[in-house]
């Protein structure tokens, strides 16, 4: 059906869709969580409407199968099934870790928050994909643990960390650099003897919300693959009414390492 305002619109499709898909486990091989997703295309000025059973009829042909090689697949597919120009994908998943308790080495499942977000353009080549992780952290204050007589106030928070770059990566390996710029990690499962070690180490390790956006910041900046990225954290404060919070976005220089590097 044609239209006859001359009007492109930019961005058409489908939003929320509840759907289970397979990712890769860098234990395990795969693992199977339900992702959010929503699927778009442009819209030439010429067509009245786009064809929306089409994009979850993309989900079923690909099998479901979501990882960072195939993602430049499903855009490829969206542009052709829906005669676009551009497509556009955005897939938020939780996505499941077992850990260890680092005393009594109890097993629980730790849930993080994961996104994968990509465009295709007309030449077929991808304009964007950023991969995201929301990462829970503990911090303990440093003002606090400096003026109290007998202890510090600590909280639990929420750091996210978006990245664009060049290589295949471990969505392990992105969380657990938030995690190691953490006062102490998270756990599912806690002994008293876990915790004691926990409260104690945080209390050894006092961070800021800014302290750690930079401790991040200062780890991804030394990595070659990451070309761009971006930091927010957020503590929800257990003695104030607010949140302290600090974000900061960076593009990457860091150098690939030259063949004298690989010498020393």
């Amino acid at each position: 059906m044609n239209d006859g305002r001359m009007i492109e619109i930019d961005k058409v499709g489908v939003k929320n869709i509840k759907y289970p898909i397979v990712v890769l486990d860098k234990v395990n091989g795969l693992q199977h969580t339900i992702a959010t997703i929503d699927m778009y295309v442009n819209l030439p000025h010429h067509y009245k409407g786009t064809h929306m059973s089409r994009f979850v009829e993309i989900l079923h042909t690909n099998k479901s199968l979501i990882n960072m090689k195939d993602f430049p697949n499903i855009l490829r597919e969206m542009k052709y099934r829906l005669n676009a120009e551009a497509a556009h994908v955005s897939i938020r998943f939780p996505y499941f870790i077992k850990k260890e308790a680092p005393v009594s080495k109890i097993e629980s499942f730790m849930e993080y928050q994961c996104g994968m977000f990509g465009s295709m353009d007309a030449t077929d080549k991808m304009k964007e994909f950023i991969v995201s992780v929301a990462v829970p952290i503990n911090t303990l204050c440093p003002c606090s643990k400096e003026i109290s007589e007998f202890g510090a106030h600590n909280q639990r928070g929420i750091t996210k960390v978006s990245v664009r770059f060049k290589r295949f990566f471990w969505i392990e390996d992105l969380i657990t650099i938030v995690e190691k710029c953490a006062s102490s990690d998270i756990y599912s499962i806690l002994k008293r003897e876990d915790e004691k070690f926990v409260t104690e180490h945080a209390y050894e390790n006092p961070k800021f919300v800014e302290d750690v956006v930079r401790d991040i910041a200062e780890t991804l900046s030394k990595d070659a693959n990451i070309t761009w990225f971006t930091i927010e954290a957020e503590n929800f404060e257990s003695i104030h009414n607010h949140s302290a919070y600090a974000f900061l976005e960076r593009n990457n220089i860091a150098r690939e390492p030259d063949k004298t590097d690989e010498k020393k």
